[in-house]
């Protein structure tokens, strides 16, 4: 017995149902990627440790060290959740529009800044675009069906690392070939920046969101959310009417929701050690990538500005980030098995290229391992994205058997051979 779902499907005029919206799927994912490789064209990003320790700012080492950018880790670990909470409640859009403004922010205290105070203030607004990048990861699935997400993990994120990329390249190219002053390749960051504030602008707002924006019953329907995707509810009869809310009802607020959420899915093993893993190496990565520009100015003091080939190791770090992102979308091993020995694996090569640049007097060994180094975390990423939501989603599918009355709901995010990738079976962000 067919389904009533794909009965629907297949007497639907392909070109009046799923040519159009497959047309327009391709079109808002290629303008999200666009700007996401646009917003990371900052060719004076390499060079702003040698731009605040040479002759334009006249910082010390010991100021920006430790008065400069500790700034940053306390400032991101202050703002990280309210903006991720603002992101799911404003619906992403806003809260990108938010991180270009901050970046602009960023670069006029950069530039026109001349006191610590300005340069404290310069890392505050730039910790505002990091807590932001989750508005930019999350927005892109919102566009896409369950099935799509393992493969849009990958797009995206290799859209943003190969703008990181252009942006390295441009900048070590004006710095080494065109000698052009550290303060001029600022200016013309600031000037992709507004660019990629005005694409920003043009971006769709989604109907729908993962705690905050979930369905609401009306009379002709409503976008469902992340949670009521994975999560279906008993549907309820057209003419039913709200009655008072029972005792009960501070359970179904959005935050205990969230909490009593977290609690559930920590219990399952697999999401707890991806959920470990990210918590802790991306703690190592940032550190890392903070302070990786001082090391290499302790190691290699900046006395000629030509001679700084900062750009050169991020494009390297961020070409080989992207390699190892994109392929990562398309690795199939049974993860349930081999995932302990993987991260145990990577984990341990990360550490042994971080004491390298630790003990290394030379600037192109520091080079090599921060590019490898790089190269693993980008690899294990897009991976703990899709298998973080996977295992959610199977769990709620094997705890919910009215998804087996109507399989058309599941059917493409239940495909796949036994030793796929868990995120091919249920993928999600």
């Amino acid at each position: 017995m067919v389904p009533s779902g794909q009965v629907a499907e297949k007497q639907e005029p392909p070109e009046l149902g799923r040519h159009p919206e497959l047309k327009s799927w391709r079109c808002l994912v290629f303008y999200l990627c666009f700007y996401g490789f646009m917003a990371q064209m900052r060719p004076g990003e390499s060079f702003i440790t040698p731009y605040l320790l040479g002759t334009d700012k006249n910082f010390t080492q010991e100021q920006v060290t430790n008065e400069i950018t500790p700034v940053l880790s306390y400032s991101y670990l202050a703002v990280l959740v309210p903006v991720f909470l603002l992101t799911d409640y404003l619906r992403y859009k806003p809260v990108l529009v938010l991180q270009g403004l901050s970046y602009i922010s960023v670069w006029l205290l950069l530039l026109l800044g001349d006191s610590v105070l300005h340069m404290q203030f310069m890392e505050l607004f730039y910790s505002l675009t990091m807590a932001a990048r989750i508005a930019y990861s999350s927005y892109v699935f919102s566009l896409v069906c369950p099935a799509r997400y393992q493969r849009m993990a990958g797009y995206s994120r290799t859209a943003v690392l190969l703008g990181v990329f252009a942006s390295s390249v441009l900048g070590q190219l004006l710095v080494t070939v065109g000698r052009v002053p550290f303060s001029t390749v600022n200016y013309i960051s600031l000037g992709f920046l507004t660019f990629s504030l005005v694409l920003a602008l043009f971006l769709k707002r989604p109907k729908r969101s993962l705690f905050f924006n979930r369905a609401a019953p009306a009379r002709h329907g409503a976008s469902p959310s992340e949670l009521d995707r994975m999560n279906p509810a008993p549907s309820q009869p057209a003419d039913a009417k709200p009655g008072p809310a029972p005792l009960g009802a501070w359970r179904d607020w959005t935050l205990v929701r969230m909490l009593r959420e977290l609690g559930d899915h920590l219990r399952l093993p697999q999401l707890r050690l991806w959920s470990l893993w990210w918590v802790f190496n991306s703690a190592a990565y940032y550190l890392i990538v903070y302070y990786v520009h001082i090391l290499w100015n302790v190691v290699h003091p900046t006395t000629d500005a030509s001679s700084v080939y900062n750009g050169g190791a991020d494009a390297a770090s961020t070409l080989l980030g992207a390699i190892t992102s994109f392929s990562a979308g398309f690795v199939k091993i049974r993860w349930a098995l081999w995932a302990k020995l993987v991260i145990a694996g990577v984990t341990a090569v990360q550490a042994a290229l971080v004491f390298l640049m630790y003990s290394t007097s030379s600037i192109w060994l520091c080079y090599v391992a921060f590019v490898l180094f790089r190269g693993a975390y980008q690899f294990l990423v897009p991976i703990a994205t899709a298998l973080c939501p996977g295992v959610r989603s199977q769990h709620i599918l094997r705890h919910h058997p009215q998804d087996h009355r109507h399989p058309h709901r599941c059917r493409q995010a239940v495909s796949g051979p036994p030793g796929a990738l868990a995120a091919s079976r249920a993928p999600s962000w």
